[in-house]
């Protein structure tokens, strides 16, 4: 077991980094323990790395490590001083001089430091897609990866839901062609807000942004998988466990985070009947846009509009 350090403001780094982590521990059979650290009171963290009865290996997450309150520090001082082998301690710290002091012993112990800094250099964010499509367990070319952060930008949420989606749409090594094909005119993120408007249950908006989306480019192809995409997010949240944090559901789900986060959000108004019905409008919509439809564009207005009036 061991003690690891996420330190860094960039929040996608920090859910990739942690998801792994999750991952190896779930695979251990960790009995595995989540604090926030600004809601611990006294004792929280010496119980959750006292001994067990019940689990030889166990693990600690503390997530915004920088809020621990003062009272609390002393708990992990005497740990650093005699860390259990049977633990696995995660401390999630968003840099700044924010709890620097505690950082600073944190930094002295045996510790795996993960650096979740924002990235500069464009090399950097080049790493970064080529190693979430080999997450995925797809190769993608440089070629692909530049026209990927070319059309999708620089935010490393955005790359970390293009990379997904495309993974999950297409087949064999990721080429340029694939990528300039599937994100023309910046299709990922037009094709997104659709969806969101769509899900949203604003039927005006969601037809305006659409027509945007068309005059700008993007294929109705892509507009249908990513309110696909969207509805499959929605269906997954439903079933899961409302209590677990979205962290904690990110490897189980096969979302990041953030995904769920927002998918509970627009959940609030969605019954199993209405996304039942949208997902039957969207499967309809996707085959007429590919060639079942005389009128492609008519037939994915349509199917906006019904999946926007599905909402409760």
């Amino acid at each position: 077991m061991s003690i690891y350090l996420l330190l860094g403001s960039e929040a996608a780094l920090a859910d990739r980094a942690l998801s792994k982590l999750q991952a190896q521990l779930s695979e251990e059979r960790a009995e595995v323990t989540t604090l926030f650290a600004a809601d611990v009171l006294v004792g929280d963290i010496a119980d959750a790395l006292a001994p067990s009865l019940f689990s030889e290996n166990r693990a600690l997450i503390l997530r915004d490590l920088q809020d621990l309150p003062v009272d609390n520090q002393p708990e992990i001082i005497r740990y650093l001083a005699d860390p259990d082998p049977t633990i696995t301690v995660v401390f999630i710290h968003k840099g700044g001089v924010k709890g620097k002091a505690l950082l600073d012993q944190i930094k002295k112990a045996d510790v795996q430091i993960i650096s979740c800094d924002p990235l500069k250099k464009e090399s950097e964010k080049q790493d970064f897609v080529r190693h979430l499509f080999l997450d995925l367990g797809r190769k993608a070319t440089p070629g692909a990866v530049n026209a990927l952060i070319s059309a999708v930008g620089t935010d490393l949420r955005e790359l970390s839901a293009a990379c997904s989606q495309i993974a999950s749409d297409t087949t064999g090594v990721i080429d340029e062609a694939m990528v300039n094909k599937y994100h023309q005119g910046r299709i990922e993120t037009t094709g997104f807000d659709v969806a969101d408007a769509t899900l949203d249950g604003d039927v005006p908006r969601a037809l305006l942004t659409l027509r945007n989306a068309l005059d700008s480019g993007t294929d109705p192809v892509m507009v249908t998988s990513a309110i696909a995409s969207a509805l499959r997010g929605l269906a997954k949240v439903s079933g899961a466990n409302r209590g677990s944090k979205s962290f904690e559901l990110a490897g189980v789900l096969g979302m990041a985070p953030w995904q769920i986060d927002k998918a509970r959000r627009q959940l609030g108004s969605w019954s199993q009947a209405g996304i039942a019905r949208a997902v039957g409008a969207i499967a309809l919509a996707d085959a007429q846009v590919k060639g079942a439809a005389v009128d492609p564009i008519y037939a994915l207005e349509k199917a906006v509009t019904e999946i926007a009036r599905s909402r409760s």
